[in-house]
């Protein structure tokens, strides 16, 4: 009953640790951040994220995968355009405001927190 508890707590820190991670991109790109409109352009083969293309301050050209899916709610269609941040230290790093990786990136923190407490629980109560 040990070996499967640990597994989760290590599994539950991993999650939590990528999810902390995520965070701390987004937070980083908001914080300074340049915003600018960005175009949609279609996916790559076999990926459901579509490519952001846009102009940096200094004039570059970027084009990075969206940091969040196509969804209902936010379609991102082919040639429309987006509001992005960008992290003016390193332009591929981007966020979409209210963009869905922070809520994604939040549920690996809280479910990695919830299967540390769960794997704590279990070492706690093994015979």
């Amino acid at each position: 009953m040990i070996v499967p508890a640990v597994l989760t707590v290590i599994g539950g820190l991993v999650a939590v640790l990528a999810g902390g991670y995520g965070l701390h991109r987004s937070r980083r790109a908001a914080v300074s951040g340049q915003t600018v409109s960005a175009l949609v352009k279609p996916p790559q083969r076999g990926s459901d994220r579509p490519l952001v293309q846009f102009e940096t301050a200094d004039g570059r050209v970027v084009e990075v995968v969206s940091p969040v899916p196509r969804t209902r709610r936010r379609p991102l269609p082919a040639g429309s355009e987006v509001r992005i941040v960008y992290d003016a230290d390193d332009p591929r790093e981007i966020v979409l405001p209210a963009g869905a990786s922070v809520r994604t990136d939040l549920g690996f923190v809280v479910a990695g927190a919830a299967l540390v407490v769960l794997g704590a629980v279990l070492v706690a109560t093994a015979p």
